[in-house]
């Protein structure tokens, strides 16, 4: 044999062994679910039906998306507070994420909606008319009349959505902010305290944007998960999606139309979002 076979032959198997590579880690299931949305699609705008329940559902869209973003901003700002207060030396600060915690990821996500939106927001209005109530009789009229003018009607059902979704996903964001926290190096606090920062200060301007940077990912996909979530929403009778679909397909008894519509549209919302999050944890690879 040639020394130039010699040199071929390994390039050759080479060649095969990362093509086969190539082909076992192409996403099958992603180009499976393009055909799938295509053609889903393709019976969307071509049957009558089916185009009729996508225009009908997909009024319901903004408001999916707005309780979605909304929420997941206030999400962050309980989660940050309460992974801040689970790192805590203080004991009632840390006490109290940590009851915060155990308590929401201990209770289903539908009955916290039903418990914060039924129960919840109408005993914090009563606490405020109390407050109210205790100011006028203390003779400062001025201060209770915001207090007492509060009623249980002032506050719509997606407002209410909004904050049970806010409560629920806060705690879950909580634990993965305290993972970022304690996944950076203790010698980065004690780097930034040995240069006369306060712990505040270390935290602010050190721990916290290392940390948020490692927690980007998993913050998408609860992102992610929290637009699906959204459709639980629809028990309060808030025109979402979900709750629209159900309108529709309860008025035409055309629950196959509907609820395919419902499925594509929650699909390609959440394929698209992951996407995202795929390509930025990429880009935060690629800079590592």
């Amino acid at each position: 044999m040639t020394e130039q076979h010699l040199i071929i032959e390994p390039i050759i198997g080479e060649n095969e062994k990362s093509a086969k590579d190539r082909l076992r880690n192409f996403p099958w299931w992603f180009l499976a679910l393009i055909f799938i949305a295509i053609g889903v699609f393709f019976v969307i705008s071509s049957n009558e039906e089916y185009n009729a329940a996508f225009i009908f559902i997909k009024i319901g869209l903004a408001i999916t998306l707005k309780t979605t973003l909304i929420a997941y901003a206030i999400a962050i700002v309980f989660g940050l507070l309460a992974g801040l207060g689970r790192i805590s030396k203080n004991i009632f600060f840390n006490n109290l994420a940590r009851l915060y915690v155990e308590l929401i990821r201990g209770i289903p996500i539908l009955v916290l909606i039903f418990f914060i939106a039924l129960v919840g927001v109408p005993s914090l209005v009563n606490g405020l008319n109390s407050i109210g109530e205790w100011l006028s009789s203390a003779g400062i009229s001025p201060l209770s009349k915001p207090f007492l003018a509060i009623t249980n009607q002032d506050i719509s059902m997606n407002a209410r959505a909004i904050i049970a979704l806010a409560v629920t996903y806060g705690a879950y964001l909580a634990e993965i902010f305290r993972a970022g926290i304690q996944s950076i190096g203790k010698g980065q606090m004690e780097a930034a305290r040995s240069l006369g920062m306060s712990y505040g200060q270390a935290m602010r301007y050190i721990i916290l944007p290392q940390a948020i940077r490692n927690v980007l990912p998993a913050l998408g996909n609860d992102f992610v998960a929290m637009v699906k979530d959204s459709s639980l929403v629809s028990v309060l009778a808030v025109r979402d999606i979900t709750q629209v679909a159900r309108l529709y397909a309860g008025s035409t008894f055309r629950f196959r139309e509907a609820y395919v519509t419902l499925a594509v549209m929650y699909l390609t919302m959440t394929v698209m979002l992951s996407l995202i999050v795929q390509v930025v944890e990429r880009r935060l690879r690629s800079n590592d």
